[in-house]
């Protein structure tokens, strides 16, 4: 009879599900609260920067065109969208894949300055705050892929 008792699971085992169930729901609301805002999250992020770093938009800068300019909010929204796809798989495959391999070595060849996004993004982590953006939980899970991000960087 224990053989069979063991098929089934236990307390710690429904427990450990429910915790995983809670990450889930908690990561939608987030990926939720993201999609309708990223837009406006780039925006103030990527003009935050530039107040920041005024060197960039100078003559000479890495940002010294408005077609490079609009490029460094591209390249945010980017980051940012991948976060948000990362929060709906719950995985850090997006970001591996599609944002995070090969970015040293494109910003490298390009002479691209990663302070900027690393403090765009540091920014975008410290602006954001619950419950006026997001519950608790969904700002932890938000929380994770953003430092997962801004640690590739280093």
């Amino acid at each position: 009879m224990r053989i069979i008792a063991e098929r089934f699971p236990n307390y710690s085992d429904l427990e450990c599900i429910r915790g995983g169930l809670q990450r889930t729901y908690a990561r939608m609301e987030a990926a939720e609260k993201l999609a309708t805002r990223i837009d406006a999250v780039t925006k103030e992020a990527s003009e935050w920067v530039f107040r920041k770093y005024p060197d960039l938009t100078k003559p000479g800068g890495p940002c010294d065109s408005q077609i490079k300019i609009e490029k460094c909010y591209r390249d945010l929204s980017h980051y940012l969208r991948l976060i948000n796809y990362c929060l709906v798989v719950g995985s850090t495959a997006p970001l591996d894949d599609w944002g995070i391999t090969g970015q040293r070595e494109v910003y490298r060849a390009l002479n691209l300055p990663t302070a900027p996004y690393v403090s765009a993004l540091q920014y975008t982590r410290n602006r954001a705050c619950s419950p006026r953006d997001m519950s608790p939980q969904a700002l932890a899970e938000f929380w994770v892929y953003l430092d997962y991000l801004i640690d590739s960087f280093s």
